[in-house]
């Protein structure tokens, strides 16, 4: 079992930055790939950013050049740095892992944090 705890959420104007952080604990060395998906309200949920077990990283094309998605092993924390924010990156973003144990695929997800980008 994996379990996910998010924090950084939080308001900011136009043109700053957050960063949001995404802790795992439980069965950490299970997990293929951690990401963060966002949702605004009336609007579907999707992939901002993603990082692999090896590194690799893909991004929505909305946040390529501003977001960066890294990883801390030893710490078992997943980071989105959000910079230049804009108003339409408001919605509530969840953080999520993918794990695999038993040849079987499990996903879990974080609680949700509120970004919201106003002047």
């Amino acid at each position: 079992q994996v379990q996910l705890v998010e924090s950084g959420g939080n308001s900011v104007q136009p043109g700053g930055s957050l960063r949001l952080s995404c802790a795992a604990s439980g069965s950490t060395s299970s997990i293929e790939t951690m990401a963060w998906y966002r949702q605004a309200p009336g609007k579907q949920r999707e992939l901002v950013a993603a990082i692999t077990r090896v590194g690799r990283t893909n991004y929505a094309d909305s946040v390529k050049g501003r977001f960066t998605i890294s990883r801390d092993n030893a710490k078992k924390t997943v980071y989105l740095q959000m910079n230049s924010l804009k108003p339409e990156d408001t919605a509530v973003y969840y953080c999520k892992a993918d794990a695999q144990y038993a040849h079987s695929w499990n996903v879990y997800w974080g609680q949700g944090t509120q970004v919201t980008v106003s002047s």
